[in-house]
């Protein structure tokens, strides 16, 4: 009996798209052409299997090789064909490459405004950041989208999008592999070398094959699979930092919104992207979109080598929900509804671990048996597609979302789908039941848009639904959560007046899903500037837009004094900087610095800051700095996490931390490269360490290490340091691994901008 995933965590080899071939186990090819006779296939005879040659034939390996310019496949420089960034990171990303010597955008850069969409938190500065934004196009040559317009990845699929291209995001969400675009999430850093005409640097990654087969059945949408997908891979990291492939007899069967909804979910496999088979249902998406260039046919080779392979039998999947605090946390609705009891239980536990608080509740949504939510909401990249929007109408039409608490909000990913959901009459039967239509928006992802009330649980087909991200405040007693869902089921449990109720339960009727793409909303309010750049334009600068502080260049030694220890599992970008409101201040780098930590560690910011003030020659570091070099000496401050970065390519996660003083972040391992890459692109060092060596760090703690500097410019793997502590004077063993001879010249200058200032 087929299972709804399989996982073969080996060398794989897939024939002519269909036919899986086990490298490790040795399937005979004797064996695969008697089955191939009989599926009156062509034999394999004479087929050379040999995972060099055949790894050639992934449609990754044609793409990165198109658009590597080094000269060795085995360690990519990537220039990519487009860049995206939305209005929480675009400031800076423009700031740091002005800093760093930016004439004019080499490549089209789009700027959309849908995060900071609602002008609402902190005066004026929301509408400041997006009148910047329009004058940097102007000035530079880019693409402005201008607020509630376009929710970035909208945008980006239906205009910049094409098959066999290459989109570097400064959103983990970047993805658009069902396109044929294979589309990265990195921090703002990376695109400020894009737009220096520098290069993406990146070991060749490994290539996993999604092989989906089978047909979903009704009710089921794409976050149930994509849910799926996320609990079978994440926590064993089987497919982190590597290119998800998606191939197999399965996709035929799905939809184009159905594929992005699934493809722009991979994010949180931590996989570092995605790529799809194309076929004719994406020519025709072209079609519709007034882009047929930009289709092209992507299929692997006749036989093609994957370093692993996850089948996904989607015949099998059903309605799915992810609890608090992660998409992977999955179960089955209907799983959850048969045992509320043991696995609330379970989860509230859980999460007051997580949170520290314990006045995190679920158990009290148990009433009378079944499980009450208070708020639904459709929207963003993942959810506010055409068809997921069309179907809730058609599920909803003729009823009420009623008028008690619960609540349902829709956000159509884009004017061009909410005008069609006009035309088609979606939006007023949507209307009619009750629910409330809002513009193309992505704060309910992130926290800055339909915050539940205290203790509320919401029900979201978005993206993340990670501790405090709705946008709640643990410091000030207030606890709320999210839980992942399709739309369908959304609607489902808007029909039953908030009783959380999976979409395969009920009856879900015939809708029209016919699409016309009114190109004429983005003629006229879209600015198109590239290759268009009026250099003499200038900025405009509001108040709070403010450059980034004097970095200082790495000096031969380093004292650093430990400052916030986070022994949690995994350590979210959320929980380094949070989102919401904090948005507001991403333009002015000092008033950011103040939110660092401080949903995890309310104490970390006041910590930091005392470092900062502090003196080699002070009395308290005399111990501590004996035998240094003090003019050649640097001081700074240093956190530890066991897994940090998970989540968001948002930069100021570490880049915060380097305005406080931050030096260095030491792990276990980090949860993603774009954190990583976060960290070097702000002169900080990633150090890494086995633990093994059972070092208990506290706060307080100072670490020593001398000739730092010669080690990172030699390149060397391990590092000694020495722990001084209350308790402790011992050395011990830091890692730097895998940095590139860039790397390590960023780290030595102190951050990317001063690199480049070079």
């Amino acid at each position: 009996m087929l299972k709804l995933i399989d996982i073969i965590n080996t060398g794989t080899y897939l024939y002519r798209g269909n036919y899986i071939i086990d490298a490790e186990n040795n399937f005979s090819i004797e064996d695969f052409n008697s089955e191939l006779k009989v599926n009156g296939e062509t034999p394999l005879e004479g087929k050379l299997l040999n995972p060099d040659l055949a790894k050639q034939n992934t449609i990754t390996y044609g793409i990165l090789k198109n658009h590597n310019t080094s000269g060795n496949i085995d360690f990519l420089k990537i220039k990519f064909d487009a860049l995206a960034s939305h209005d929480i990171t675009y400031v800076g990303i423009v700031q740091t490459a002005r800093a760093s010597g930016l004439k004019e955008f080499p490549i089209p850069y789009v700027m959309t405004n849908c995060h900071n969409s609602l002008c609402a938190v902190g005066g004026t500065i929301n509408e400041d950041d997006h009148v910047f934004g329009l004058s940097a196009a102007k000035k530079y040559g880019g693409i402005y989208v201008p607020a509630h317009v376009a929710v970035i990845h909208s945008y980006m699929r239906e205009m910049m999008s094409s098959c066999g291209s290459m989109i570097l995001g400064s959103d983990s969400h970047t993805r658009y592999g069902a396109l044929g675009t294979m589309a990265i999430g990195e921090g703002g850093p990376e695109l400020v070398k894009q737009l220096l005409n520098k290069t993406y640097d990146v070991q060749a990654p490994q290539v996993i094959a999604v092989y989906l087969q089978g047909k979903v059945q009704k009710g089921v949408g794409p976050q149930d699979v994509a849910l799926a997908l996320i609990k079978a891979v994440f926590k064993s990291g089987f497919v982190k930092n590597k290119v998800l492939e998606f191939v197999g007899p399965g996709i035929s069967e799905l939809s184009v919104d159905f594929r992005n909804g699934i493809d722009v979910m991979t994010t949180e496999t931590t996989c570092l992207s995605s790529i799809w088979c194309t076929d004719e249902r994406v020519a025709e998406y072209y079609k519709t979109h007034n882009r047929e260039e930009a289709y092209a046919k992507l299929q692997p080779g006749e036989i093609a080598y994957y370093d692993g392979l996850v089948k996904v039998n989607l015949s099998k999947v059903i309605s799915m929900i992810a609890l608090p605090f992660h998409p992977s946390n999955v179960y089955s609705i209907t799983e959850l509804n048969e045992n509320p009891q043991e696995i609330l239980k379970a989860v509230e536990a859980e999460g007051q671990k997580q949170l520290g608080n314990s006045q995190f509740h679920l158990l009290d949504k148990i009433i009378n048996g079944k499980i009450m939510v208070e708020q639904g909401i459709v929207a963003g990249c993942a959810g506010g597609t055409f068809e997921n929007i069309c179907e809730v109408a058609a599920i909803l039409e003729g009823k009420s979302v009623g008028e008690d608490y619960f609540g349902l909000n829709v956000y159509p990913g884009s004017q061009p789908i909410y005008s069609e959901l006009v035309r088609n009459g979606a939006i007023s039967k949507l209307i009619d039941t009750g629910a409330i239509i809002k513009t193309a928006f992505c704060g309910p992802c992130f926290g800055a848009g339909d915050v539940p009330s205290n203790n509320a649980l919401s029900i979201r087909h978005t993206t993340r639904n990670f501790p405090n991200r709705e946008g709640s405040k643990p410091s000030d007693r207030q606890i709320a959560s999210v839980a992942l869902m399709d739309a369908r089921s959304i609607a489902a449990t808007a029909l039953n007046g908030g009783i959380l109720t999976p979409a395969t339960e009920i009856h879900i009727p015939e809708y029209s899903v016919a699409y016309n793409f009114n190109k004429v909303i983005y003629d006229n309010r879209v600015y198109k500037g590239f290759r268009k750049a009026q250099l003499e334009t200038q900025l405009k600068l509001g108040p709070s837009i403010t450059d980034w502080p004097k970095m200082p260049a790495l000096k031969d030694n380093m004292v650093l004094k430990m400052v916030s220890v986070i022994n949690d599992e995994v350590t979210t970008t959320d929980e380094l900087i949070p989102s919401g409101e904090t948005s507001s201040y991403r333009s002015n780098p000092l008033k950011l610095a103040e939110f660092t930590l401080s949903r995890k560690d309310p104490e970390y910011v006041g910590r930091a800051k005392a470092v900062q003030q502090l003196d080699l020659n002070s009395e308290e570091l005399k111990e501590v700095v004996k035998g240094l070099d003090l003019e050649n000496t640097g001081l700074g401050s240093v956190i530890f996490a066991r897994k940090p970065g998970d989540g968001s390519a948002r930069e100021q996660a570490a880049s915060c931390q380097k305005v406080l003083g931050g030096c260095s972040n030491i792990a276990f391992e980090y949860a993603t490269k774009r954190y990583r890459s976060n960290l070097i692109n702000w002169g900080m060092l990633p150090f890494t360490m086995d633990s093994s060596q059972n070092i208990n760090f506290e706060n307080g703690d100072y670490i020593v290490i001398s000739g730092i500097k010669a080690a990172v410019a030699t390149g060397a793997e391990e590092i000694t340091a020495k722990l001084i502590s209350v308790n402790d004077n011992i050395d011990f063993k830091l890692q730097l691994k895998d940095l590139s001879k860039d790397d390590r010249d960023i780290i030595l200058s102190g951050c990317l901008i001063n690199y480049y200032g070079k």
